[in-house]
């Protein structure tokens, strides 16, 4: 009786069709490819930046509510006295000076819209959703702050007691008023706009797998 015949081992090398079928070991530490990091800082630091750009931001209404209250036309109001009451009325009823107040609050808002999106990029490129929230959130307190500042550096509120105290029939300047609630708004809505598009075209990209790993398409060896 003849002992059964013991099948010879395998091959050490397999042949390159059955290698093509082989899954390629996983990228990262203890494989082929490369160990792919951490896309960019953390969380907390992340929420960092985006407080302070949110503040840094919102500051800058200071300045936009100064450039406000200098750049904008003036109302023109004169006072006179009807029944031995004081009445204030409109020194120009034609006159389109309340539309340009609004319309300097909206030009300066968009303007600083760009330059702080254009600054929040050039300093942190990689962006964010946190960094992107804080750039429309200060901005709309910037806003607010601006129009605050621009109505508190502008004339008197108390139009009455502004006509009695330049006298009758003279003509002085109505309190800085923002007519269009919506220029609230440019200022967030520029800075959106402009770093989306700046990301867009020129923020960094995710690497391709396909191009730097040492596998091609479907796990096959490049070539």
């Amino acid at each position: 009786m003849t002992a059964p015949l013991t099948p010879p081992p395998p091959p050490s090398d397999p042949s390159p069709h059955q290698a093509a079928w082989q899954v390629p070991p996983p990228y990262g530490p203890g494989g082929p490819g490369p160990a792919y990091e951490q896309d960019g800082p953390g969380m907390k630091t992340e929420l960092r930046e985006a407080a302070v750009v949110a503040v840094a931001v919102a500051l800058g209404g200071v300045l936009l509510g100064v450039l406000w209250w200098w750049l904008a036309p003036s109302v023109p109001l004169v006072g006179d006295v009807v029944d031995k009451s004081w009445v204030v009325y409109l020194g120009d009823s034609e006159g389109e000076q309340a539309v340009g107040v609004d319309g300097t609050f909206t030009l300066l808002a968009l303007a600083f819209g760009f330059l702080s999106a254009l600054v929040v990029f050039l300093v942190r490129r990689r962006g964010g959703v946190p960094l992107v929230v804080a750039l429309g959130v200060g901005g709309l307190l910037g806003s607010l702050l601006a129009w605050r500042v621009g109505v508190w550096l502008g004339p008197a509120q108390d139009v009455i007691a502004h006509a009695k105290s330049v006298g009758k029939g003279v003509t002085f300047s109505a309190p800085l008023k923002l007519g269009a609630k919506g220029a609230l708004l440019a200022w967030s809505l520029a800075g959106l706009v402009v770093h989306l598009g700046l990301t867009a075209l020129f923020g960094p990209r995710d690497p391709d797998p396909y191009q730097q790993g040492p596998y091609g398409p479907h796990g096959a060896p490049l070539s």
